[in-house]
């Protein structure tokens, strides 16, 4: 692999930049990697004219709007109208280009709101979407089945990887629209450094949530490339969750913030529980290795140099 040319969509974003980082390490010498300045992905007429030019062997879809529960509610047209462009327009000029191999890396809030957890890969389209991120997760279902529908009429090998809750380093530190594990990161941290009392979370913290770190995420793509028949889509996880509460006594004690916690429960906590059954990834032989609290001791270090270099993503 190291000699194919390799397309990593969205190389700038946390799961980009852990590709880009994982791929270098292997040696892989044909990186293509474009920024948004260079390459609107939502543009079919520009998409197409990189492929046609380009011609990438292998393609990795981990371009995305993504945000938190605030950012899906406030949003949700962008969510939706960016996200299907995105998808439609990779997926398509992937395959009129001759693209040998495309992985599309999805989410697990693809999964209705109360799928039986953990949740198996046949639970998706079997209920109602948790209407917070519905738009997001409609994108990407859309984005899933429309690789799973080019394999199956046309032959080609596209797929598509279902990671949990994602964190690391260049992860996104916004205060509204930020997922829950950098948001806290960044919380705690402003409210050590303001000799803050209490700091408030949002929702009962009551919730419970899979923690994947994004550099194993990225170990996970690079060994589903690895095999000749991957699945349609296949789970990527650490097959364990926590409480909300639980995750921000943590954050609490990595970062050194001594206050209390006061949570907000007029905010929505949105679904029950989302634990993924990594059972066919483990059978496929890849399981995760970054613990959650080793994760977070190392994602709160990068957060700490990213505001010293003045680079966090907020």
């Amino acid at each position: 692999m190291i000699d194919k040319k390799i397309y990593i969509a969205g190389h700038r974003g946390m799961v980009g930049s852990a590709l880009e980082r994982r791929f270098r390490a292997e040696g892989c010498r044909h990186l293509l990697l474009r920024s948004h300045q260079e390459l609107d992905l939502t543009s079919q007429a520009a998409v197409n004219d990189f492929f046609q030019t380009e011609r990438p062997e292998i393609v990795i879809v981990a371009a995305a709007k993504v945000g938190g529960i605030y950012a899906n509610k406030t949003y949700p047209a962008e969510f939706l109208d960016d996200n299907l462009a995105i998808a439609s327009n990779l997926i398509r000029a992937a395959y009129e280009a001759g693209t040998e191999r495309l992985l599309f890396l999805g989410s697990s809030c693809i999964y209705p709101k109360h799928a039986p957890q953990p949740m198996t890969e046949d639970a998706l389209l079997t209920g109602p979407l948790e209407s917070t991120n519905e738009a997001y997760a409609i994108a990407k279902i859309a984005g899933i089945k429309l690789c799973q529908a080019f394999r199956q009429q046309y032959g080609v090998c596209f797929h598509s990887a279902l990671p949990s809750n994602l964190y690391g380093p260049g992860d996104n530190y916004h205060p509204q629209n930020s997922h829950v594990l950098p948001a806290l990161i960044r919380k705690f941290h402003e409210a050590r450094e303001a000799g803050d009392a209490s700091v408030t979370a949002w929702g009962s913290g009551q919730p419970r949530r899979e923690f994947l770190h994004v550099d194993d995420l990225a170990d996970a793509c690079r060994h589903l490339l690895r095999i000749s028949e991957p699945p349609d889509w296949v789970n990527i996880g650490t097959g364990t969750d926590v409480s909300i509460a639980e995750l921000a006594e943590t954050v609490r004690e990595t970062v050194g913030f001594q206050g209390e916690i006061d949570w907000d429960t007029t905010m929505p906590d949105g679904t029950p529980r989302k634990l993924l059954d990594v059972t066919k990834m483990k059978r496929l032989g890849w399981e995760s290795r970054i613990s959650l609290k080793r994760g977070i001791e190392q994602t709160y270090r990068a957060f700490l140099d990213e505001r010293s270099r003045a680079t966090v993503r907020a």
